[in-house]
């Protein structure tokens, strides 16, 4: 896939009074066109600060940002102010002018760009029906919900026709059911425009619900990257494990009997696998664990299982090698860190 964006060798010092941060180190990240890519790490893991160098409103002390190939740090200010116009910018506090209604608000970045005000209008009262806001287009920020400020912040941030959205912990701020109407928004804009979104968030929900592909950041440096189904399966990193297994990294109890991982990575969400393994084998099953992720019909995720008995493990594991389902032995011994051991790992 062609790449709007593209990540070379990256980095950002901070010069303080207390020395030198490196914020982020070494960043090599592609963005193909029209994709919804996924950032997440943990707070001051270098997510925000990515994103700002992207469009250069931080400046990387070291490597290249290429936009559609070409360098930016090879652009005069002038350029570099004309492919801004290219990339819109949400935030996760809004960012509205309060003294201005919402309709002005997305006529904004138009007047900037020197279009007609008849013309910003009309473009903004399109943008307002698009985000399902066209009776609200005389209320003011301090009249509105987070839900529907956030609505105008995306009107407003594709009002130029943008080739790339930026969104920086964009739903952060707003309730879980709100939360979904903004990705399902996002995603809807993506499909119907073709702009290419990039998320910067640190839930994991975020990225499952609109993301083809995801990079996870960890102590300002990349830990993995791929396809949101292949690590949300199988995370290799141990930041990846923490996001995706969640309390499991942090289980205390330590639990007797042979623990395999179960790894689901497309199979059909409606084939009932540990119910037909339970049947086949015989064998009374203990669910430890389990997050799995329906994604268009097909299952993304993990489920821990205990089985006492040696013999009973056999049974089960002959079982899924016949199916041809991938799984891990684990081992909870680890007192001192806690941390799942994925030992005698099982693939085809």
């Amino acid at each position: 896939m062609d790449a709007i964006v593209s990540l070379k060798s990256m980095g950002k010092v901070f010069h303080t009074k207390n020395g030198d941060v490196k914020a982020l180190d070494n960043i090599n990240l592609d963005v193909g066109r029209g994709e919804i890519f996924g950032i997440i790490g943990l707070s001051g893991a270098g997510k925000s600060t990515l994103v700002r160098c992207i469009n250069y409103l931080e400046i990387p002390t070291e490597g290249d940002v290429f936009f559609e190939g070409k360098a930016l740090n090879s652009m005069s200010e002038l350029q570099i102010r004309r492919v801004r116009r290219d990339m819109g910018m949400i935030f996760q506090q809004f960012n509205l002018l309060s003294q201005r209604n919402i309709l002005d608000n997305v006529c904004f970045p138009l007047e900037i760009s020197g279009v007609s005000k008849a013309k910003a209008r009309q473009r903004a009262k399109e943008l307002l029906s698009l985000v399902g806001l066209s009776n609200r287009e005389k209320a003011y920020p301090a009249q509105l919900s987070g839900g529907q400020k956030q609505r105008v912040a995306i009107a407003r941030a594709i009002a130029t026709n943008p080739k790339l959205l930026l969104c920086d912990e964009a739903t952060s701020a707003l309730d879980p059911n709100t939360t979904g109407q903004i990705l399902d928004l996002i995603k809807d804009i993506n499909k119907k425009m073709g702009i290419t979104v990039i998320v910067i968030t640190h839930e994991m929900k975020v990225i499952e619900s609109i993301c083809d592909k995801v990079a996870i950041i960890e102590n300002s440096k990349i830990a993995e990257v791929g396809k949101v189904e292949d690590i949300f399966a199988n995370p290799q990193s141990d930041i990846g494990k923490k996001l995706i297994l969640g309390d499991v990294m942090e289980r205390k109890e330590i639990i007797s009997g042979t623990k395999l991982r179960i790894e689901f990575d497309g199979r059909s969400s409606f084939e009932p696998v540990l119910s037909n393994m339970i049947l086949s084998c015989d064998i009374p099953v203990n669910i430890l664990y389990a997050q799995t992720k329906d994604i268009g019909g097909s299952a993304y995720g993990h489920m821990i299982i205990q089985i006492s008995g040696e013999e009973e493990a056999q049974r089960a594991k002959r079982y899924l090698d016949g199916i041809k389902i991938k799984y891990h032995e684990i081992d909870f011994s680890d007192k001192d860190n806690e941390k799942i051991s994925l030992e005698k790992r099982k693939e085809y």
